[in-house]
């Protein structure tokens, strides 16, 4: 056996726990680099997490027979470097091919999952496999110089994996915690890059390795001189305003002008996030000058329907209207137009997980949460489920917000959790539930969330938006008939804002007037904490629209 000193075994098991951190802190960049393009539903995170343990698999086999073959420790060392360098490249031709990916799939219902899994084989599987490699290489070179040989193949090889696996977790919490919130992807791909070639020039001791540093920095100025935003503005006619990548989001605020038939043109604030495909939360700035609750109207959307939601209650009247909870709050479009129809004394907790958001909305969207003027509205950055669960007010109305395909929590579609909102009204409350339906009007998701409402609430409504979405609404209280009690509050409303929503409720639905969900309606067993299969119905959506 030919015996090495410690100082060197030390500096090898050292890479390979810093190969388990760039291993990993490559692999959580990958969905950070697609979302903006195809979102981070969980098809993406299959693609990400399946293809990682194929490139993994490859690259250990790889790895192994190559040691056999050749256990040079340079060798090893220049894997790393390649490794580095190659990740360098990923920044530079990510943007042009998923934007083309985007654009060739744009009219496929699983184009995310397809562009995904392309853009995924192209740009990760030879740094992936490279830091793959290092593994199996060590455990070959320390087996080489242990004086104990294989008879410490065991232990070595267990060491090894645990200093590689330490590595990893190291990779992810660093990644995720810390890099993308404070340089952003690209800034991290880049730190990556660096961060392996160096590794791999401390190891080789060969300052030629050293151009590859320089080509490192190369890339990245000319990645950040050729590219000033990820993307363009997600919809249309739109001009982007901002953009951020927060620990949850890729975010998009833009403005958008639109024009109606008499060639009135109405500019507003936008949300949107990830891959694009729905806006999240929508300002006219025309509020600015008027004030008028009417111009915070959005022709329709699924935002203007939860301040009519408690009227199916008989001889309900606005000044009763006094609180609401909303879960999945974004830039706070619904807060605004409770605010504006219901006074600013109203009581309003808004429930966000993401920070980003939160200040994007209050630079953008006029958020009302630190304005003296409204002392009642809070926004808490949280969990929906945890807040309600141990929130201490109860409300007249309580919005879920959250249900938007492909991106359904199942914690928030379950018995349990409605049974929660259920115990957080007032007496003669409304649980208000936005659901989201394909342009087709595919309503599984809208029917499934209706089914688990109605084992909790004693009556069910619905109303149909303009657009394809449903309003769902539990009442604490039977109401009797909910839409003879619904039109005759619309009859004798006086606030014009809720007038015109009112009879857009009942006139124009999409797919229908305001009507209420009997038992006999009911497709699906409730949901529950322990058997809530959103997305196996998910699924079968995206299977149903690509077989059209």
């Amino acid at each position: 056996m030919r015996p090495t000193t410690s100082t060197s075994d030390r500096f090898l098991l050292l890479v390979v726990f810093l190969a388990g951190v760039g291993t990993l802190g490559i692999e959580m960049v990958m969905p950070r680099l697609l979302a903006p393009f195809f979102g981070t539903s969980q098809p993406i995170w299959a693609v990400v997490i399946g293809m990682t343990l194929v490139y993994l698999a490859i690259g250990y086999r790889l790895g192994g027979t190559l040691a056999d073959r050749n256990p040079d420790e340079r060798l090893l060392y220049r894997l790393i470097a390649w490794a580095g360098l190659i990740c360098a490249g990923i920044p530079l031709v990510a943007r042009p091919l998923l934007s083309l990916a985007q654009f060739s799939l744009r009219y496929v219902v699983a184009g995310g999952f397809i562009g995904a899994l392309l853009v995924v084989v192209l740009l990760f599987a030879a740094p992936v496999i490279l830091m793959a490699m290092v593994g199996p290489f060590a455990v070959r070179l320390q087996i080489r110089r242990c004086e104990d040989g294989v008879a410490a193949a065991g232990r070595t090889a267990g060491t090894i994996s645990a200093l590689s696996t330490l590595g990893s977790i190291v990779g992810t919490f660093l990644t995720v915690l810390l890099l993308i919130p404070a340089i952003g992807t690209s800034g991290t791909i880049f730190l990556f890059a660096t961060f392996l070639v160096l590794l791999g020039l401390v190891g080789l001791r060969d300052w030629r390795y050293g151009l590859m540093l320089l080509a490192v920095l190369g890339l990245a100025v000319a990645h950040y001189t050729l590219s000033s935003t990820i993307k363009s503005a997600d919809c249309y006619n739109c001009t982007l305003l901002a953009e951020a990548e927060s620990e949850y989001n890729y975010i998009q605020v833009a403005r958008q002008s639109v024009v109606y038939a008499n060639d009135t043109v109405d500019p507003r604030h936008v949300l949107v996030l990830n891959e694009g495909q729905a806006t999240h939360s929508i300002y006219r700035l025309k509020y600015r000058q008027t004030d008028d609750p009417l111009d915070l109207l959005t022709d329709g959307g699924p935002w203007d329907y939860f301040t009519v939601a408690p009227y199916v209650y008989p001889n309900r009247d606005p000044a009763s209207v006094q609180s609401l909870a909303l879960l999945g709050s974004a830039a706070g479009s619904i807060p605004k137009q409770f605010l504006a129809i219901y006074g600013p004394e109203t009581i309003i907790d808004a429930v966000e997980i993401d920070p980003q958001i939160v200040e994007m909305g209050r630079e953008y969207f006029d958020l009302e949460d630190q304005d003296p003027r409204f002392p009642n509205y809070t926004t808490h950055i949280a969990d929906a489920r945890a807040w309600i669960a141990t929130a201490e007010r109860k409300y007249d109305v309580i919005g879920m917000d959250a249900y938007h395909q492909p991106y359904i929590p199942f914690q928030l579609t379950t018995v349990e959790f409605f049974q929660q909102v259920r115990d957080h009204l007032n007496p003669q409350g409304v649980a208000v539930v936005n659901a989201g339906r394909p342009a087709s009007g595919d309503d599984r998701l809208v029917n499934a969330l209706a089914s688990t409402m109605l084992a909790v609430f004693p009556q069910v409504y619905m109303i149909d938006t303009r657009f394809s979405n449903a309003i769902l609404i539990g009442v604490n209280e039977p109401v009797g008939d909910g839409v003879q009690n619904f039109t005759a509050n619309a009859e004798r409303m006086s606030i014009q804002a809720l007038q015109l929503v009112m009879y857009w409720s009942v006139n124009e639905g999409r797919f229908g007037p305001i009507r209420e969900f009997s038992p006999a309606q009911a497709r699906y067993r409730p949901f529950t904490d322990d058997h809530a299969p959103v997305e196996q119905l998910i699924d079968g959506l995206i299977l149903n629209e690509v077989t059209r």
